[in-house]
């Protein structure tokens, strides 16, 4: 398979040395916004663009894959509030986009383990769930992606909570996400379910980044031509 790499810092090359684990061939990096001038794509080519980027030009890189019928797999975080405009996006024009807010295996069942828990929970009101992450001081989102996925899930499923916040003593009705920038952790996700009499936690801790490039890679083997918006639930069966 024909890969393009978008974002070449440290999950970019990760993603390169696992494509090429795998037999797929890297056919451009794109690093810089004039790189998507000097890109050359022949008709032999069907590539899959894997963008790990930035969230200030994970955009305009969707926007170029889009308008050259490239599908992508965006693992960039911190564009939230743009989602729905590229989904529409995507759905007008019959492109093909596929984004997750953590790509690795270990973590996509930990969201499972999540959804299912917290709809347990909902029942138990004498446990307050509370959510902490923690990750490396380049990371430029706070809180991660991957955390706001999971206190969307909580409160999906947790009638008591209406909304997050990383603010403290926020009300009753509002879940606590202690967001730690600190070090060079790759990242760790902690839930806990505490009462008076005992405290129930779930956690997943990523020992590096291969998880999250294997998950890119395998998505981008299974996005190969499909066309419309997916996620990593539909790459796993989830």
């Amino acid at each position: 398979m024909d890969i393009i790499i978008s974002g070449y810092g440290k999950m970019g090359k990760e993603i390169e040395k696992i494509a090429l684990q795998r037999n797929h061939s890297i056919v451009a990096i794109i690093d810089h916004s004039s790189d998507w001038d000097k890109l050359k794509i022949s008709k032999e080519m069907s590539p899959v663009v894997i963008d790990f980027s930035q969230p200030d030009v994970v955009l305009e890189n969707i926007k170029h894959c889009f308008a050259i019928n490239l599908p992508i797999i965006v693992g960039t975080t911190g564009w939230d509030k743009y989602h729905s405009e590229i989904y529409s996006l995507c759905n007008e024009i019959n492109q093909t986009i596929l984004v997750a807010s953590n790509f690795s295996i270990g973590m996509n069942i930990f969201f499972a383990m999540n959804k299912h828990l917290s709809s347990i929970m909902d029942k138990f009101e004498n446990y307050n769930v509370s959510l902490s992450e923690t990750h490396h001081i380049h990371k430029l989102d706070k809180p991660s992606g991957t955390a706001v996925t999971l206190a969307d899930q909580i409160i999906e499923n947790i009638s008591r909570k209406k909304n997050w916040s990383i603010q403290e003593n926020e009300p009753g009705n509002i879940l606590s996400i202690d967001s730690i920038r600190e070090g060079e952790v790759i990242g760790d996700h902690t839930i806990k379910y505490t009462s008076d009499i005992d405290e129930i936690s779930i956690s997943h801790s990523a020992k590096n980044r291969q998880g999250f490039a294997m998950g890119a890679v395998i998505a981008a083997e299974w996005l190969k031509g499909k066309t419309g918006i997916f996620s990593m639930k539909d790459v796993l069966g989830f």
